[in-house]
C-alpha cells in the first residue's frame, strides 16, 4: 500500500523558509510523478508543484514561481518542497500526491491526476 508521510513544516516569519520532505513507501518510487498541493479551510486544493518521475520536468504554480523549488531524490524515495521567502498568503496545510506514469518526462498540475496523498503538514508564516 502507498504510504506517503509529510514533515518539515512549522511556523516561521515572513521572508524565512522551510523544507518539506515526503518520505514515499509500498511503490516503485521512480515510475511516480509527484506533486505539492495546499490547501486552506474553505478552499479547494490549489497545485503548488510538480515533478516528473525522472525529474526532468518541474512545474510551478505561478505564486510561487521563483521562491519554491521542487526536487526529488529516487534513491531515498522522497520528494521535495523547498520554499523560500515566504509570505502570509503561503500558510497552508501542504500535501504530498503521488501519480504512477507511463512518461519519464511528464508531471501533472490537476489533483485528480493523482492516485496517492499523504496527511499533510501545516506551514504558517506570520506577518
Amino acid at each position: 500500500q502507498v504510504q506517503l508521510v509529510e514533515s518539515g513544516g512549522g511556523l516561521v516569519q515572513a521572508g524565512g523558509s522551510l523544507r518539506l520532505s515526503c518520505a514515499a513507501s509500498g511503490l516503485t518510487f521512480s515510475v511516480y510523478a509527484m506533486g505539492w498541493f495546499r490547501q486552506t479551510p474553505g478552499k479547494e486544493r490549489e497545485f503548488v508543484a510538480a515533478i516528473s518521475r525522472s525529474g526532468s520536468t518541474t512545474y510551478y504554480a505561478d505564486s510561487v514561481k521563483g521562491r519554491f523549488t521542487i526536487s526529488r531524490d529516487n534513491a531515498k524515495t522522497s520528494v521535495f518542497l523547498q520554499m523560500n521567502g515566504l509570505n502570509p498568503e503561503d500558510t497552508a496545510l501542504y500535501y504530498c500526491a503521488a501519480t504512477p506514469s507511463s512518461s519519464g518526462n511528464y508531471a501533472y498540475t490537476r489533483p485528480t491526476d493523482y492516485r496517492a496523498w499523504g496527511q499533510g503538514t501545516q506551514v504558517t508564516v506570520s506577518s
